[in-house]
């Protein structure tokens, strides 16, 4: 069975370089052939919201809408539950491919063979 990744992201704008980063590891990981499988969690659950990445910036980073389309494109991203009630998302608020679920799915895919699991 291939390894696959489950990317938790905790960060947003207000710790920039900790998230890009695992927006980076996501983008490289799906270019690479790894599945991926991306939760925005904490402060990062507003990049599930249309226009939201776009006010992301970080010195010499990729952008933000760019690893965001391309883990759109070839992986699964996740809102989850409770951090989207506590931000008043709700599923009509998402960009078109983002899903919310919550920690049942969270540590059923964590917990599959072969997956790997990092937290940012």
């Amino acid at each position: 069975m291939a390894r696959s990744l489950v990317i938790k992201v905790t960060a947003g704008a207000d710790a920039p370089e900790r998230c890009n980063q695992a927006f980076t590891v996501a983008a490289a990981a799906l270019a690479s052939g790894v599945p991926v499988s991306l939760w925005l969690t904490g402060e990062s659950s507003w990049f599930a919201l249309p226009g939201r990445a776009k006010e992301f910036s970080l010195p010499q980073a990729a952008p933000l809408p760019d690893l965001l389309d391309a883990v759109l494109a070839a992986g699964r991203v996740t809102l989850c539950t409770q951090c989207a009630a506590r931000r008043n998302i709700t599923v009509d608020d998402l960009i078109d491919g983002v899903r919310i679920a919550g920690a049942p799915a969270f540590v059923e895919e964590v917990t599959g063979e072969g997956v790997q699991a990092l937290v940012y």
